[in-house]
């Protein structure tokens, strides 16, 4: 796959094939460590409606036909960071139900996970945000669910893909104004470049 030049203000959109978004992020630069991340300085009145829905979504979900396969895969990958086989395979399969949720590549979502807590589901940054996806613990008053707990993996991934979504839709499919969002560095490359280096390097689907 022919890498394209990364040109200054590109925009990354997840409408394209996954292969082809990785093949921009070649030329990336180094990135200094991202700010703690706070998913947006004042509730959006928006996102804390889709946050609610989501989390008070009762559904089931079911894996693509070919999840088993990415399960293996992925698993292998996420070895160096979670030791225990039965606790891998079981945050993969919840990380792949909660992006597909979302509309969001299983992938993108192990990337942000990497760079926010490097797979701790206790987490917590300076800023206060919680768990594998760091996610700012006033959303919970702000949804109505206070009793909710950030370090539980499903509850946590519930709501930060629903942000991240939120975020790439608001954006119109630029992913890393999305990522800067998502991280409350809008403007700055740092964070984003961390995220899609990540991606790129041991997310890749094959």
């Amino acid at each position: 796959m022919a890498a394209r030049e990364a040109g200054r203000g590109a925009r990354l959109r997840l409408r394209r094939p996954l292969a082809a978004a990785l093949a921009a992020l070649a030329l990336l630069g180094g990135a200094a460590a991202g700010a703690a991340p706070s998913q947006g300085q004042a509730p959006d009145p928006r996102l804390r409606a889709l946050l609610k829905a989501a989390i008070e979504a009762s559904d089931s979900f079911s894996d693509r036909f070919e999840a088993e396969v990415w399960l293996m895969d992925m698993s292998q990958r996420l070895a160096p960071f979670v030791p225990d086989p039965r606790e891998r395979l079981d945050l993969l399969r919840l990380v792949h139900r909660e992006a597909t949720r979302a509309g969001l590549p299983p992938e993108l979502v192990l990337a942000v996970i990497e760079v926010e807590s490097r797979f701790d589901r206790f987490a917590i940054s300076e800023a206060g945000a919680q768990g594998l996806m760091q996610v700012m613990p006033f959303w919970l008053e702000e949804i109505g669910h206070p009793e909710d707990n950030l370090f539980d993996p499903r509850t946590n991934l519930r709501l930060g893909c629903t942000i991240l979504r939120y975020y790439l839709d608001l954006e119109r499919g630029d992913l890393v104004r999305a990522l800067a969002r998502y991280n409350g560095s809008l403007g700055r490359r740092a964070y984003p470049d961390r995220v899609l280096r990540a991606l790129s390097t041991r997310w890749f689907r094959q």
